[in-house]
């Protein structure tokens, strides 16, 4: 799948509700996985492949087993935060850009697995900013928006430049 970059205009959309849990989304999160490992990252929102539906993939094991687990998220809630954690965030749909961003140490959600039956979870350390940062997705959110004016300028610019040489 093409992941879109920065400057789409429906990644500024909000997502709409999955309804039908079927063959179909179960096939479109496959191919969200192999999309997002052959990136490679570790979280991967349906707007950022064109699918306007709130569905997330993450997995946050970097090739460790121990590390967690694959997640698919349909129509995720956080419920609860707790905690501020910062650190480098980067994005699938800005490639090559990593900014300094807070997010909650621990989070909260509910939501329903590819089958639709809803279940609640928790997340802390990367997983807890993986699950905040996918949603901000499905909310039209990017990373870019979390950062000071300032950053977000100088990213804005250097996107800018690497368009006009055809580089984006």
């Amino acid at each position: 799948m093409t992941i879109l970059k920065y400057g789409a205009p429906s990644l500024r959309e909000i997502s709409q509700p999955v309804e039908k849990f079927d063959e179909d989304l179960e096939k479109l999160a496959a191919d969200m996985f192999e999309t997002m490992y052959a990136a490679p990252g570790i979280g991967l929102a349906a707007p950022q492949v064109g699918v306007n539906i709130r569905l997330i993939v993450i997995d946050i094991r970097d090739g460790d087993e121990s590390a967690g687990r694959k997640l698919i998220l349909c129509n995720p809630r956080i419920t609860a935060s707790e905690g501020t954690q910062e650190g480098d965030e980067g994005c699938l749909s800005v490639p090559d850009f990593m900014e300094h961003v807070k997010r909650p140490m621990k989070v909260a959600i509910e939501a329903q697995n590819i089958k639709g039956e809803p279940f609640e979870l928790t997340g802390e350390g990367m997983l807890a900013r993986a699950i905040c940062h996918e949603i901000d997705h499905l909310d039209g959110v990017m990373f870019v928006d979390r950062v000071s004016p300032l950053k977000r300028a100088l990213m804005r610019g250097k996107i800018r430049k690497l368009t006009k040489a055809g580089k984006w």
